[in-house]
């Protein structure tokens, strides 16, 4: 057997879920193990009475902040994508500047920002966050839907055209699957981003693992800070190492 024709084998070697699989499992130990460790976080703030954050239980607020950024990921990546194929087809390619000038405008406020403009319309809650963070993540999934289906080979297309498909069954059937790492890509860079920003939906009442780091900026507790930032930082580590094994095997489809 050739080396070239090894190398599509080598893709799918389970050790590459180990990463994921050793990150996932220090965020879940990190979340049971928390409030057992008072004496390791004591030194973090050795003045305060109460180390661990105890207003609401790690779990909880780790399944809230999934939810928060799971939910915004779902509208986000759903918006993005139909964006992106709309102005890269014949009919709507006049809207590419307007496209991306749009989604570029989301991270030209800042999500604090957008909060306070949301919260008056919205009210405190969930949804203020939610929007902050379709707003904030939709320019990498846009860009980088726009960039895959740029880049497939026109050959490619002029083939499929030569078969007899349709423009519905050469999107779906060659163009998708070809862009599909790169559409990726920026999916991975919009999620992983607003795990870390949705911390900020707890200053509109959004309950999440920002809970702890703003409790503990307000109480100077840097014990809670702590405590919530690891989290979060675990969970956008476990995110982003899932979307780089499925990266992998997505080149493997495409090569």
């Amino acid at each position: 057997m050739s080396r070239k024709s090894q190398q599509p084998l080598s893709a799918y070697h389970p050790a590459q879920l180990l990463l994921p699989a050793l990150w996932m499992a220090l965020l879940a130990l990190t979340v049971v193990a928390i409030p057992a460790a008072e004496s390791l976080f004591r030194w973090l703030a050795p003045d305060v009475r109460q180390v661990i954050y105890q207003r609401a239980d790690f779990v909880t607020l780790l399944g809230r902040h999934v939810f928060v950024v799971g939910s915004a990921a779902l509208v986000t990546v759903s918006v993005g994508v139909l964006a992106g194929i709309a102005v890269t087809r014949q009919w709507g390619r006049d809207f590419l500047p307007l496209a991306t000038q749009v989604a570029s405008l989301g991270q030209t406020f800042p999500p604090v920002a957008v909060l306070a403009l949301a919260v008056p319309t919205l009210g405190f809650g969930t949804l203020p966050i939610i929007v902050a963070l379709v707003l904030y993540g939709l320019l990498p999934v846009v860009r980088n839907t726009i960039a895959g289906l740029k880049d497939v080979d026109p050959a490619t297309i002029s083939s499929a055209q030569g078969m007899g498909m349709t423009d519905g069954q050469i999107l779906r059937q060659v163009e998708l699957p070809l862009a599909a790492p790169v559409m990726l890509a920026g999916v991975r860079t919009s999620i992983t981003i607003n795990i870390a920003t949705a911390a900020l939906g707890s200053t509109v009442g959004a309950s999440n693992l920002g809970d702890p780091i703003i409790a503990g900026i307000v109480n100077t507790n840097m014990a809670y800070v702590v405590q919530g930032a690891l989290v979060i930082a675990l969970l956008a580590l476990s995110v982003d190492s899932v979307f780089e094994v499925l990266q992998r095997r997505l080149r493997v489809y495409t090569s």
